[in-house]
């Protein structure tokens, strides 16, 4: 059965921030000096909705002053502008689209991230980005919404078009996640033994795959 699609995940597998400020985690150590207490789904709930910064303090009912609010919209402005690819990650995706490859993104990303990266990578067929699916991953439903995306289904039924593989740098969400769904997931680990060295190393053996 060949491979008819890709899916990739974002920051640590096709791009990566060069100068990080966590502004996000910033605004909620603001709520923490005000007596707010980080909550489990905090991140969740910031990848889940279309939150600005300033939403975001409304969300969490954190007072910002002006000033800090702006300081923290320019810090995150410094970050975005420092997102960049890996330097394997556009040929890797060139090499599978130009064999007719379908090709698409699934990430975990709060609102600000996902423009950028759709910029750098704008020829894709589909991004499942998790504050538009409303999940994050290994929800099946992000998987499943990106394949949708695609135009594919995984698992069993999708025998006469094709399988369905994706790759990324977590074990949880891009390995062991998808393959709960019916995707082949694959670990990256550049440098490293286990898993794929590179995305150009991933792309031949998708390409060779039968």
């Amino acid at each position: 059965m060949k491979i008819a699609a890709v899916i990739f995940d974002a920051f640590g597998t096709l791009a990566r921030i060069t100068r990080p400020t966590r502004s996000y985690g910033q605004l909620l150590r603001e709520g923490k000096r005000q007596g707010r207490k980080f909550r489990p789904d905090d991140m969740q709930t910031l990848m889940t909705h279309k939150l600005s910064i300033s939403q975001a303090a409304e969300c969490f009912g954190i007072q910002v002053s002006p000033d800090r609010l702006g300081l923290l919209e320019q810090a995150l402005e410094a970050e975005l502008a420092s997102i960049e690819p890996f330097p394997d990650a556009l040929e890797a995706i060139a090499m599978l689209r130009a064999a007719g490859m379908r090709t698409a993104l699934c990430s975990n990303l709060a609102m600000p991230y996902g423009p950028p990266i759709q910029q750098i990578f704008p020829n894709l067929d589909g991004y499942g980005f998790s504050y538009q699916v409303g999940a994050i991953k290994p929800s099946p439903i992000i998987y499943r919404h990106t394949c949708d995306l695609l135009g594919v289904r995984p698992g069993d039924d999708f025998i006469s078009h094709g399988r369905v593989v994706m790759i990324g740098d977590s074990v949880r969400c891009d390995r062991d996640g998808p393959r709960q769904c019916g995707i082949g997931g694959f670990l990256l680990r550049r440098g490293q033994a286990e898993g794929f060295s590179s995305l150009t190393d991933f792309a031949r053996a998708v390409l060779a795959y039968e």
